[in-house]
């Protein structure tokens, strides 16, 4: 009980990028600029896609809760990021505000990686069942597919966090990071972590090859549908269509895949911090860019969105 009670008094620091201020303001002008952009690019794609009638289908309805997504998924890390950025890692956490903003990374996260699968499995219908496509994917599907995600995010997200925050923390409190990510906080602990990093390793793995085999059979059936087009035109708008997705997939698969399945031998704290900052700030941003250039009838509702003013 003395334990838990100790435990539960303990405050968190996150060791700053550098030791000199001049560095770390660069770093939180940076960090600032790309969280403002992200929420920005996010929020326009899913305001188009409420206001244009034109694009209330299911891969636009799929596309805009992305979007949503990511806004609230960037959110729960850089405001206390940026906080710790200025105070030179100065800024306390809680254990409990810690457990809240791991749950909240973990829970959104969980819910991406899932919705990318049902987005895959969206165009292999649409591209391989054209004529069913309407009557397959109907708004009631689509309702229960994003509730779903989000089930399962959060039946992969709560687990996890209580997991580990039921291991003791002693002395050691600087979380060699710039948000509470499991690795990163499980290394802190003074007990026998090999239970829990093994738990993560196998939902980890769970989590990510099965969404990303449902996406790698869609794409399979799709580039077989693809290739059996007449029409140029026919190709490339299929082609176009799912590219965006696949580079949007590549780069979420293959960051969270690098630091949650990467043997614990091998784990390297900078270079996590550094492969983080891509899925949590960089890959945000990147997301509506991709969609929004690589798909005609969102940039045509942009453009009308812009002439009004």
């Amino acid at each position: 009980m003395e334990e838990i009670n100790k435990t539960a008094k303990i405050q968190f620091f996150f060791r700053p990028f550098s030791a000199d201020p001049k560095v770390q303001v660069v770093i939180f002008v940076a960090f600032l600029v790309m969280y403002l952009t992200s929420l920005g690019g996010n929020a326009i794609i899913a305001v188009i896609v409420k206001i244009n009638h034109s694009l209330h289908t299911p891969m636009y309805f799929f596309l805009a809760n992305l979007a949503v997504l990511e806004i609230f998924y960037t959110s729960s890390i850089a405001p206390l990021a940026l906080a710790n950025l200025l105070s030179m890692g100065k800024t306390p956490v809680s254990i409990t505000g810690c457990g809240t903003q791991m749950f909240f990374f973990v829970f959104l996260g969980g819910v991406d990686c899932v919705l990318l699968a049902v987005m895959a499995y969206d165009r292999f219908i649409a591209i391989c069942y054209p004529l069913r496509y309407t009557l397959i994917m109907s708004w009631p599907l689509c309702m229960e597919l994003m509730v779903g995600s989000l089930v399962l995010g959060f039946l992969l997200s709560l687990p996890l966090t209580i997991l580990i925050f039921h291991l003791p923390f002693c002395n050691n409190t600087e979380i060699y990071h710039f948000y509470c990510d499991m690795p990163a906080v499980m290394r802190l602990a003074c007990a026998d972590t090999h239970v829990h990093q093994t738990a993560l390793y196998i939902i980890s793995f769970i989590v990510l090859s099965i969404p990303l085999s449902v996406i790698s059979i869609s794409y399979v059936f799709i580039v077989v549908a693809i290739l059996q087009i007449q029409s140029a035109e026919g190709h490339h708008r299929a082609f176009s269509t799912c590219s965006s997705h696949i580079l949007v997939v590549l780069l979420q698969y293959g960051c969270t895949s690098f630091i949650y399945l990467s043997p614990s031998s091998s784990y390297s704290p900078e270079m996590d911090r550094v492969v983080s900052v891509v899925y949590t700030f960089i890959t945000p941003i990147l997301n509506p860019l991709i969609y929004s250039m690589r798909n005609k009838e969102l940039k045509d509702a942009l453009r009308r969105a812009l002439s009004k003013f």
